[in-house]
């Protein structure tokens, strides 16, 4: 019998776009011999609306996003149907959560599927809501003894309130050039490298455009590294790939839309910076109790030492992205990796089952 698989994508982010790719690439590079294809599209406004089974893989994007018109409440994917008649239109096997950004990266979706006792891919409520916080997540980074570079972060108010002090602080623990971010979003929306004031002023206006919170990290000199990681309890590591932007940094356009980046993999490591960055990984990976998958990225210095920049929880995965890349060159491509997340998703909510609610 066929994996009956509902897909979750686009959502009310700032990433909606970029969800928008996401679905079409797994769409495109799932068995139909093997699942059955269900569209779930979240539009702009957040609206759930349920398209047809998807029967061929050569779907469109336009395909893809449908009207409001067979618009359906979260709650129709209720456990009450989940093992019932296996015939009925929302008797779903497993959930794919394809959303990047607030609103379905960051636990409020998987919340909602946790409530409603429902299999899905990728990590639990807190690891998502903590790898969606760059605030929250280098705390608990920090907690965990891993490397990273100083950090400051500011809530909308605190800014509002006295923004020289906040400047100030920002010159004086970091200095210059560093980086101001949204806490919560990613792709690199509104992320901004500042290299004085005037820059720094214009960085905190537009960060705060896309959050309440920002966090605002030191520059270093180093490459980009980045690794997957897979698994649940016993997380592997992929081989190491680099980034390198031909801008200033990897920004959102060098990422989706002008191809200005250079992906190298398998990285220029040795073996020791590569077994430094897998064990880094693999503890952020434990740090925050993640499960499915995450990409880990790291600054690598010219002396070889690792620093843990974040983890994304649902990283870019187009067939060209980083993550699927990582895992083709380690061994397991697209639509390998594809089913080996399902049935990760299958192994976590099997075991989950087993605690007692009750005594």
């Amino acid at each position: 019998m066929k994996t009956k698989l509902g897909l979750l994508y686009g959502g009310k982010s700032a990433e909606h776009k970029v969800s928008l790719q996401t679905a079409l690439a797994v769409i495109k590079a799932l068995d139909h011999e093997k699942f059955e294809i269900h569209p779930i599209y979240i539009n702009e406004e957040g609206q759930w609306i349920k398209g047809p089974q998807l029967l061929e893989p050569a779907e469109t994007v336009k395909e893809l996003v449908f009207t409001a018109e067979n618009q359906i409440a979260p709650a129709a994917l209720a456990p009450s149907v989940f093992h019932a008649d296996r015939q009925n239109d929302t008797a779903f096997d497993v959930i794919f959560p394809l959303l990047h950004g607030p609103n379905g990266e960051d636990g409020t979706v998987q919340g909602l599927l946790e409530l409603l006792n429902l299999p899905y891919v990728g990590n639990g409520v807190l690891a998502s809501a903590a790898g969606m916080d760059k605030v929250i997540m280098k705390n608990i980074f920090a907690q965990a003894g891993l490397a990273q570079v100083d950090y400051v972060a500011y809530i909308r108010s605190e800014w509002e309130k006295d923004k020289e002090a906040a400047y100030a602080k920002v010159e004086a623990e970091l200095g210059y050039p560093c980086f101001v971010k949204p806490a919560n979003l990613g792709s690199s929306v509104g992320i901004s490298k500042c290299r004085d004031r005037q820059e720094l002023e214009a960085a905190f206006a537009e960060a705060f455009q896309f959050d309440r919170k920002i966090i605002i990290e030191e520059g270093v000199v180093a490459r980009e590294v980045e690794v997957g990681v897979l698994g649940n309890d016993e997380p592997d590591c992929s081989v190491a790939g680099e980034i390198v932007p031909k801008k200033d940094f990897y920004d959102y356009k060098a990422k989706y839309e002008d191809g200005e980046t250079a992906l190298i993999i398998p990285a220029d490591v040795t073996e020791e910076e590569y077994q430094q960055i897998k064990d880094m990984a693999i503890r952020a990976f434990k740090s925050l109790d993640c499960s499915g998958l995450v990409r880990a990225d790291f600054f690598l210095t010219k002396e070889g030492k690792a620093l843990i920049n974040e983890v994304n929880t649902m990283p870019g995965f187009t067939p060209v992205s980083m993550f699927p890349l990582l895992w083709k060159h380690t061994g397991i491509d697209y639509p390998q990796l594809i089913e080996r997340l399902v049935q990760l998703a299958i192994e976590r909510h099997t075991e989950k089952q087993q605690i007692k609610y009750t005594f």
